[in-house]
């Protein structure tokens, strides 16, 4: 489990360590803004505390070379700042939206990004093929679903023995209410790591989910049920 003492690390490895990348990446992020509807934070502080400050916090729970998958990518949070600040990660980003793509694999090769292949799919679309199915050591998402849905969509791309890290805020009846889900897709709650934004900018935490079973194949079951009735 990350520990408090790296996360406040953080604002160092941003300002001063990786300055150059993430300087890069707020620029361009901003300068692609409107055409590719990214995000609405924009100011410059915000933009470093909310996405890039919170996107790392888990940088150190990830083993050296693991391959990540992450989930509804958006803008490329967390994934890109990850792999900025951890490049022997490999990750492979899943969007459904075309036009966030397009974004995603521009930011990727303007920032020299190695081993980050973006996929314009569902989760649910892939989630059963052998490719990508519990083939992952890890996979991440941040401010997609509630946790009982995305569970479902998450879990069955991690092997057993990996782990689902889950970007949350600090409501621990989501935590409580996807119980159910978890045991269900074959994973064990581990923890969760609640920590705080710079300048009170708001309480985090980071729900981390092992993979002690196979997810039962019917899993995730598509057509939208995820959402509509999350398990």
């Amino acid at each position: 489990m990350v520990k408090i003492e790296d996360i406040e690390k953080n604002e160092y490895v941003i300002n001063v360590e990786k300055k150059e990348l993430f300087n890069e990446f707020y620029s361009f992020l901003i300068a692609k803004n409107k055409e590719f509807n990214l995000t609405s934070i924009i100011d410059e502080k915000e933009v470093y505390i909310k996405h890039f400050f919170d996107s790392i916090s888990s940088k150190s729970i990830f083993n050296e070379g693991a391959e990540v998958i992450e989930i509804g990518s958006g803008a490329g949070f967390p994934s890109l700042p990850l792999k900025i600040v951890r490049d022997d990660l490999k990750f492979t980003l899943v969007e459904s939206t075309g036009k966030k793509c397009t974004f995603l694999k521009q930011i990727v090769d303007n920032l020299n990004l190695k081993n980050v292949t973006v996929l314009n799919v569902r989760a649910e679309d892939i989630a059963k093929s052998d490719k990508y199915r519990d083939n992952f050591d890890y996979c991440v998402a941040r401010a997609v679903a509630r946790l009982n849905t995305l569970n479902e969509y998450c879990l069955p791309f991690v092997k057993v023995g990996g782990q689902f890290i889950a970007y949350k805020g600090d409501d621990e009846v989501e935590v409580e209410e996807s119980k159910k889900s978890i045991e269900i897709l074959g994973g064990k709650l581990n923890g969760v790591c609640k920590y705080e934004l710079p300048d009170n900018y708001g309480k985090r935490s980071l729900v981390v989910i092992d993979k002690i079973k196979n997810t039962p194949e019917k899993y995730p079951r598509g057509q939208g049920k995820e959402r509509s009735k999350p398990l």
